[in-house]
């Protein structure tokens, strides 16, 4: 399984020119699973995502923002400060969970684009599309069984993402039954 994390002062996507999920502060998430992932996998990666030191030690959870509703039943949205490295001694210790940092879950199967031949890429090691739709609603489930603030795109859809990219910090992200790590 593949996930492109960026840590963001805000995100949000849109479908056909409306929001169908926003967040402040936290981590964009856009994932894409492979053939052969497993729900073993998407849990693995959850844990690491959620754990993944890379917001500044200074970086602190504020309360709800009032006006934010949350579309699709997801969480409340809540602004975290000082979340960049930059504004502190450089230095990364604390997780998205840390800060109470939102995430942002968007499928994106190009994650997986193969581009070793030719000039158009190729797409067969993702997930067919019923198992990549299957993984990535067991993801964003397990994503909400433990975290306060999740929000999602829609699997398959023609999403426009829009953020704020902080640092600007992006980890690329592979778990799978091969490597056994992120």
């Amino acid at each position: 399984m593949l996930a492109l994390l960026q840590r963001v002062q805000q995100a949000r996507v849109e479908v056909d020119g409306h929001t169908i999920g926003q967040i402040d502060a936290g981590l964009l998430v856009l994932i894409c699973a492979e053939r052969g992932d497993t729900e073993a996998i998407a849990d693995k990666l959850l844990a690491k995502i959620l754990k993944l030191r890379i917001f500044a030690d200074n970086a602190i959870a504020g309360p709800p923002q009032d006006g934010i509703t949350a579309p699709s039943g997801g969480s409340e949205s809540h602004a975290v400060g000082s979340v960049g490295a930059h504004k502190s001694s450089g230095k990364m210790n604390r997780s998205v969970q840390d800060v109470g940092g939102g995430l942002l879950i968007v499928s994106q199967f190009t994650l997986a684009a193969d581009t070793s031949g030719g000039n158009r890429p190729g797409f067969g090691n993702a997930a067919p599309l019923d198992e990549g739709r299957r993984l990535y609603d067991y993801f964003v489930a397990q994503a909400r069984a433990v975290h306060p603030v999740v929000q999602t795109g829609q699997f398959a859809a023609d999403m426009q993402v829009f953020l704020v990219n902080d640092g600007p910090v992006t980890i690329p992200m592979r778990m799978s039954t091969r490597s056994g790590s992120a």
